[in-house]
């Protein structure tokens, strides 16, 4: 049976990294956490935030922990890990997390750098271009500017009862 285990998590640090060497390398763990904000049955604005720490190895951890800090945000993309352990008391544990293959370090300024920590770096005008929203211009006198409006779909809403 064929499997298929990624995951691509975007959302903001809230912690600083910690940086721990294990054997002959090292590895960053990062907690993240994502926002999600959706409209219920009564059409009132709901927001849901996921937890979830992210081991990142190798050059990569160092980098995370050199450049990343509380709050900023990140993009990572990884695989899904399940550990299992008995606590203090023998009682069985498990948790899931993630295994970074990439971390991308995102930022909100205009004409700022996105480093990612496989070594590749980006200015924001190479970065590649997202196609815009259908535009469709309005008529307006010679003496005032042309105006532009946007053509845009309504936000998905689902009818999920959480």
């Amino acid at each position: 049976m064929a499997s298929f285990n990624r995951i691509i998590l975007v959302g903001n640090l809230t912690r600083d990294p910690e940086l721990k060497q294990v054997g002959a390398g090292s590895v960053c763990r990062l907690s993240v956490a994502s926002n999600r904000q959706f409209k219920n049955k009564a059409g009132v604005v709901q927001q849901e935030v996921c937890y979830v720490d992210v081991d990142v190895w190798g050059a990569q951890a160092e980098t995370s922990r050199q450049y990343l800090q509380k709050g900023r945000a990140v993009l990572i993309e990884g695989r899904l890990k399940l550990d299992s352990w008995k606590d203090a008391d023998g009682q069985a544990r498990s948790k899931h997390s993630i295994v970074a293959d990439r971390v991308v370090f995102l930022s909100s300024g205009q004409g700022a750098e996105l480093a990612s920590t496989d070594g590749l770096m980006e200015s924001a005008e190479e970065a590649p271009k997202v196609a815009a929203p259908k535009q469709k211009r309005v008529a307006a006198k010679k003496e005032e500017p042309t105006m532009v409006a946007f053509e845009d779909e309504a936000p998905f809403e689902d009818d999920l009862p959480f």
